[in-house]
């Protein structure tokens, strides 16, 4: 279920609701009862679940103990690493 940020007209508190797609936007402020609006998100980015196969670059090399990535240092996606 995503969440959803608002912010209030009257007060400006600021709040975060988890509701579905489909239920309608908040109207009311929870604080002082006054309107919100529903803010616009930057999104949460990349949620992966599984294996590393969603990013077979970020994992090349991996297994043969070379850099992941070729990179020196390691990889910069260390989550999809196999060390």
């Amino acid at each position: 279920m995503p969440a959803y940020d608002y912010q209030c007209n009257a007060c400006g508190i600021r709040f975060e609701k988890r509701q579905k797609m489909s239920d309608p936007e908040l109207e009311l402020c929870p604080t002082c009862g006054g309107t919100v609006k529903r803010l616009i998100g930057g999104g949460a980015g990349i949620i992966s679940k599984g294996s590393a196969n969603y990013f077979p670059e970020a994992a090349s090399g991996c297994a043969s103990g070379t850099p992941c990535c070729g990179q020196a240092g390691g990889c910069p996606n260390q989550q999809f690493c196999e060390h």
